[in-house]
């Protein structure tokens, strides 16, 4: 997966936030935006898919705008399950 560059793509419901991810093969996901968070000096994005699975999408997260922000894939694997880990107690804090 590339870099995906989101703009104007998102809508509300139910006080929710979601955005429509299009990958490098053309399909599109809409995504339900769980959370911004930062972690070691970076910010990131926590997205649901609405697909109908359990996965949880997290890239690092760029604004560039008021109306534009960049996606940013986490190609580290250590780097990766470290935010994952963060994710998931910020997660259990709010339960």
């Amino acid at each position: 997966m590339a870099d995906d560059r989101i703009s104007g793509n998102e809508t509300f419901d139910d006080d929710a936030e979601y955005i429509t991810l299009q990958f490098d093969d053309n399909n599109e996901v809409e995504c339900e935006i769980l959370g911004i968070f930062d972690f070691e000096g970076k910010e990131y994005i926590a997205l649901f898919p609405q697909d109908g699975t359990d996965d949880i999408y997290i890239y690092g997260y760029k604004e560039l705008d008021d109306e534009e922000f960049e996606l940013i894939d986490i190609e580290d694997d250590s780097e990766f399950e470290k935010v994952a880990a963060e994710f998931e107690l910020l997660s259990l804090e709010e339960e």
